[in-house]
């Protein structure tokens, strides 16, 4: 089984690929999908506050987005 951190990097990693290509919205589903998927990371806070954010636009770039990314710990 992987560490937090393992798995936190791996989350990452993978929502960051969906900004690559410009799919914010499906950047951030990724995140909180994987996240839900390791028992350390499952309910995390930022999930909620990301889909605040992101239902007031402030999610809707891609630079923006990964700012969001890279700011989960």
């Amino acid at each position: 089984m992987q560490t937090r951190a393992e798995h936190l990097a791996w989350c990452k990693g993978r929502a960051l690929q969906f900004v690559d290509v410009g799919d914010v919205q499906q950047a951030f589903t990724s995140m909180a999908s994987d996240l839900g998927e390791h028992e350390e990371t499952r309910g995390h806070p930022g999930i909620e506050l990301g889909m605040m954010q992101l239902m007031a636009g402030q999610l809707s770039t891609p630079s923006e987005m990964t700012t969001f990314i890279n700011g989960f710990n």
